[in-house]
């Protein structure tokens, strides 16, 4: 089940400073694309600073639910059922990234599924940034049709052996991953770098559980977006305008988040909703306040916050704020 294979390090060249010292290309198949999914597999490829290969390694993990699109990633209930639990590779793959900084195609999403096994697991993934390959690829405008993994892998030649395989999908990465390291690095050109923000409060859902049904499989798998919007009532209140620096929130204030958060975004927006705010899921002239524990980034919403002149304020701010909001009849 696990496997690990060491290639002896190749002789290192002049590499830009900024850069980090070593990278951990990973890719994880789930049970689906919600906040209530759970990874069935895992795969990581450690490489240096250069992007040379130093070991890969890769895990089977029982979801303790049904294991979602049999047809996608070819995991059945039978095969995940004597498959460990996360919690019992997590030491294994936290070695894995520790002092790495986290690649992926469509690095948010398996950040932020890594980041909830950890939660459930009452532990920390030891990853403070990531850097995602789709945004890589723009940095270097490579001409590829579209954003897909196979895309990327075709324009080096990397060929795909077993798609919608954890350990395949790392290695055409890798491989595909390498050879943009080192464009990035001949033109100079800056790393699209993440912040990864492991989450410290979380609060789980119910979900099938693995071989409940005949054939493992309940019909639970839902092909929406990996964070699909919840309905939420109107917010009762007026929106009584932007936020103002120094003052209090006002109960009707829309509220907009964007990037990662230490507490669970459900939780997060929750509060927010119980204290009388209207959580906008996008941002418009219209918003009073942008949370975001990334200013700096080129998030659409950060763009737009600067381009709208929204208020913006970190996550540590905001859980101040919250704890007195001005109530609508005061206004």
């Amino acid at each position: 089940m696990l496997e690990d294979r060491t290639t002896e390090a190749p002789s290192r060249t002049a590499w830009p400073a900024a850069y980090p010292r070593g990278y951990a290309v990973v890719d994880v198949e789930t049970t689906g694309l919600a906040r209530d999914d759970r990874i069935i597999s895992a795969a990581v490829y450690r490489l240096d600073a250069q992007g040379e290969v130093e070991d890969h390694w890769y895990t089977l993990v029982n979801p303790e639910r049904d294991p979602g699109p049999v047809w996608i990633h070819g995991l059945t209930s039978d095969v995940l059922e004597s498959a460990p639990l996360f919690q019992d590779v997590a030491e294994e793959f936290s070695t894995r990234l520790d002092g790495r900084v986290l690649v992926a195609h469509n690095a948010v999403f398996d950040w932020q599924m890594i980041a909830r096994e950890y939660a459930r697991a009452e532990r920390e993934a030891p990853v403070r940034q990531r850097l995602c390959t789709i945004a890589l690829s723009k940095e270097l405008a490579l001409p590829l049709p579209n954003h897909k993994l196979e895309s990327l892998a075709a324009h080096f030649g990397v060929v795909q052996q077993r798609a919608h395989h954890a350990l395949d999908d790392a290695r055409v990465l890798a491989e595909a991953f390498r050879p943009s390291l080192r464009a990035a690095a001949a033109g100079s050109v800056r790393l699209p770098l993440q912040e990864c923000r492991p989450l410290t409060e979380w609060r789980d859902t119910a979900a099938p559980r693995i071989g409940q049904q005949a054939g493992g499989y309940s019909g639970g798998y839902r092909p929406t977006s990996w964070r699909p919007s919840r309905k939420r009532p109107a917010c009762p209140h007026p929106n009584p305008g932007r936020y103002e620096d120094g003052k209090r929130l006002k109960q009707g204030m829309r509220v907009a988040f964007s990037g990662d958060t230490s507490i669970e975004r459900d939780l997060l927006e929750d509060r927010a909703v119980e204290a009388g705010l209207h959580v906008a899921t996008s941002l418009s002239r219209l918003t009073s306040l942008l949370v975001t524990n990334d200013p700096d980034s080129g998030t659409s919403k950060v763009v737009k916050a600067r381009q709208f002149g929204t208020p913006v304020v970190d996550e540590a701010a905001f859980g101040q704020l919250l704890r007195d909001v001005e109530p609508a009849s005061e206004q």
